[in-house]
């Protein structure tokens, strides 16, 4: 879909870009994340995908993948930012239904979400703010 001169894709990940820089990453890994809720394991391949631009996903060797990571500014501190976020963000969208369902309460299903994801941004932000002195 188109909106413009770009995609919505596009369009969404240029929104998510201050954020994502501040996070020490960049908009396409947050909204990778963000579409990545139905399941967490296509997290990365959605972003190769808007890296790449090919509007599916691509099969690719370790060599492909690195060189279009690379390309799209990825760094040693992207990569540990990108891992720790992987550790701590939300949980799966099926995980969260079963809080809902089992506790009864969505404050504890929103919480589940919540709590996870502050603590990944609160290390991605340290992390980012110390690779630059470091790194």
């Amino acid at each position: 879909i188109s909106i413009g001169n770009g995609t919505v894709l596009s369009y969404f990940t240029s929104v998510l870009d201050p954020v994502g820089r501040f996070l020490g990453m960049d908009g396409t890994v947050l909204a990778a994340f963000i579409l990545g809720l139905p399941a967490n394991e296509i997290v990365i391949p959605i972003a190769l995908m808007a890296y790449a631009a090919e509007g599916g996903l691509v099969e690719a060797s370790t060599g492909a993948v690195a060189e279009i990571l690379e390309s799209n500014g990825w760094n040693a501190a992207t990569a540990v930012c990108v891992m720790l976020f992987s550790l701590c963000h939300f949980p799966c969208s099926t995980t969260l239904i079963t809080i809902k369902r089992e506790t009864g309460k969505l404050r504890y299903a929103l919480l589940a979400a919540l709590l996870p994801t502050l603590m990944g941004v609160i290390l991605c932000a340290l992390i980012n703010l110390l690779s630059e002195f470091f790194i």
